[in-house]
């Protein structure tokens, strides 16, 4: 089982599809139907990164077709009118490109995403070389983690390094990403603390203490533990 935090690489998607900067309209346009992608990195001659081009920077092609735009809103469109008339990857794509590294943590990319207002990340290494793409559905994958799994490393890597004295009488439960524990300590100084590393924990959707009390759910049994 991976410690967590879970990082990037454990999630992002590759091989990748991605176009050259000459690549045109029609060719980026049928890589997406293809690949059922809605944006496409855009690479030079060594494989660096240098743009993206997505769905929004293709369909003013489609909205200017047959359109006779105002001097007003030629002034605030400039950039959709550029694109409207463009034919290469080079000339469509967003550039810079709003990237993440391999080893960056999952809260980072969505950080990023959020930010950015990007639906993917191309992934690249500390040349910007494309290693693989991240997207949101990728980074929802942590929540598919087993109850068991969420209760074992809380216990193994949390409880028991916070409270070694008292490890034993914690209650570990997990039910559906929902950490439970019960019992603890008498000094509840560090509670906080373990509060605020459990929902570290990729795939922990929230916790509870119940001190002295039980609750329902996957547990992880300390030893000699009755049911």
């Amino acid at each position: 089982m991976n410690r967590t935090p879970y990082c990037v690489s454990d999630v992002m998607s590759c091989p990748v599809v991605a176009v050259d900067r000459s690549a045109p309209f029609k060719e980026i346009v049928e890589s997406m139907a293809r690949w059922k992608v809605s944006a496409l990195p855009v690479l030079d001659a060594e494989g660096v990164v240098v743009g993206v081009v997505s769905e929004a920077d293709l369909l003013p092609k489609e909205e200017f077709r047959d359109s006779n735009p105002s001097r007003l809103e030629q002034m605030h469109r400039l950039g959709d009118l550029a694109k409207a008339g463009a034919t290469t990857a080079a000339q469509l794509m967003s550039s810079p490109a709003v990237t993440v590294r391999p080893e960056a943590p999952l809260a980072q990319a969505a950080r990023t995403m959020a930010v950015d207002r990007v639906k993917r990340l191309p992934v690249v290494d500390g040349q910007g070389r494309l290693q693989g793409v991240v997207s949101r559905s990728d980074l929802l994958k942590v929540f598919l983690r087993p109850d068991e799994d969420l209760a074992v490393e809380i216990r193994r890597e949390i409880v028991r390094r916070l409270f070694p004295e008292a490890a034993e009488t914690v209650r570990v439960r997990v039910d559906n990403g929902v950490v439970s524990l019960s019992g603890g300590p008498t000094d509840t100084r560090l509670l906080p603390l373990a509060t605020r590393l459990i929902r570290a924990v990729a795939g922990v959707v929230d916790v509870q203490w119940f001190p002295g009390g039980e609750s329902g759910g996957t547990a992880d049994k300390p030893p000699g533990e009755g049911g």
